[in-house]
């Protein structure tokens, strides 16, 4: 049976609506060998807002744990492990169910953890909406009226950001390093907040008795794409273009020396030629460093798995021609290839990249330490990634060159031999 959260001082249960929940014995030291489970419950079309207020557990984070899953059961997708040193305290749910685990071991308790779960408006009284730069926060006029308020009495964390006001609908929209938001890293996300709060009207029993505040947050999804094109003959030439969510771009340049871009298209370039690229965010972040984890050449720009070659993947070298000029300590990645084709195929090649982003000063990111095996990168780290696609690319002369015939086949096999080498 489900009851309210704020009689919710034992170790787990059914929760529903809004409350706090705390570990066993809170303020006082929790019992070693605890296992508590609570599974949180919002109004079908909401969801489960959950802030941690106090946390004090054992130091080490793999003893005494808080694990926040995604939905009604423990097997849910993990939102996040929150330890003694956890930066990130807030989380949301995608559904209207949240569960959370509380683990200890046989030794060093501590006084434990106090939180508070809330629901999230419904769709129809509010949203925000998240790019890589802005943040767009809709809230429905008459919500704002029924609760006492109007759209005149909110700001965001700096009083100075105030919003759009209109008869029917109230509209914040700001840069994402604008307006006091704030920003953390969570289960290789990076999650931006800011608050809606409001003033106190000068009418309205209801307003005088509120403390009105809405928390909003952009979580970052981990499948940014960009692409790029170019084209390998004689001359140099490119066409650039790309973004994702993290408005990542994937550059050509002309010299290791990463000062001129190439801007015409197509690239052209002959076979062997090192071919320089530089990928970055849009937005010059210096907490935040790159590394080339993963790039795939392919025929065709939309299969990256029937024909393929790796230059690198999971971080460790597989082409010989392929060298980083930067190793996850900077805040962009440049590496530089010898351009191939494929054999008995369209001349065209295209480069698909994955690229991490990490936090910077991070001493075990995948950024730092690149080449793993896939077991150990499968565990998750403070980071997200990015994936470009980098093409098309067509050798000196290879569109005269149509026709096909088991001495070209060997001739494009030893040059191939050749740029591995």
């Amino acid at each position: 049976m489900e009851r309210n959260a704020e009689s919710a001082s034992s170790c787990g249960g059914y929760l529903s609506d809004s409350g706090s929940i705390y570990s066993p014995g809170f303020p006082y030291y929790y019992p070693d060998n605890s296992y508590c489970v609570w599974y949180l419950s919002v109004p079908s079309g909401q969801r489960v807002i959950l802030t941690f207020h106090e946390i004090n557990l054992e130091t080490c984070c793999n003893c005494d744990y808080i694990a926040v899953h995604d939905g009604y059961s423990t097997s849910s997708p993990l939102l996040g492990r929150v330890c003694q040193n956890s930066e990130m305290r807030n989380f949301h749910s995608s559904s209207r169910y949240m569960t959370i685990v509380f683990r200890s071991d046989y030794s060093i308790a501590a006084t434990g953890f106090y939180a508070t779960f809330t629901t999230s408006l419904s769709e129809s009284s509010g949203r925000v909406d998240c790019s890589s730069d802005n943040m767009n926060i809709v809230i429905s006029s008459s919500f704002l009226n029924s609760v006492g308020y109007s759209g005149y009495d909110l700001y965001l964390n700096d009083q100075r950001c105030r919003p759009q006001v209109s008869s029917y609908q109230v509209v914040f929209n700001f840069p994402l390093n604008t307006c006091g938001t704030l920003r953390e890293f969570s289960n290789g996300r990076v999650v931006y907040s800011n608050d809606v709060r409001a003033y106190y009207s000068s009418g309205g029993e209801i307003t005088r008795q509120s403390n009105f505040q809405l928390h909003v947050g952009c979580y970052m999804d981990q499948d940014a794409t960009a692409q790029i094109m170019y084209q390998a003959k004689e001359d140099i030439n490119s066409t650039i273009t790309g973004t994702g969510r993290f408005n990542a771009t994937m550059n050509f340049y002309t010299s290791s020396s990463f000062i001129t871009p190439v801007y015409s298209s197509p690239y052209i370039v002959t076979l062997n030629q090192d071919l320089y690229v530089q990928v970055k965010l849009l937005r010059n972040d210096s907490s935040l460093v790159l590394s080339v984890d993963t790039c795939v050449a392919s025929p065709s720009p939309h299969d990256f798995s029937t024909r393929s070659y790796d230059l690198i993947r999971n971080g460790c070298v597989i082409d010989r021609t392929y060298y980083s000029f930067t190793y996850g300590n900077r805040n962009v990645a440049q590496f530089k290839f010898r351009a191939f084709k494929f054999l008995r195929s369209h001349p065209m090649v295209y480069l698909q990249c994955k690229v991490n982003v990490c936090k910077a000063h991070e001493s075990n990111s995948v950024c730092t330490q690149p080449c793993r095996s896939r077991k150990t990168r499968s565990l998750k780290s403070t980071y997200e990634d990015a994936t470009l696609v980098l093409g098309p690319i067509q050798l000196k002369g290879s569109e005269k060159n149509k026709e096909k015939t088991p001495e070209k086949d060997i001739a494009e096999a030893k040059d191939i031999a050749e740029a591995k080498d």
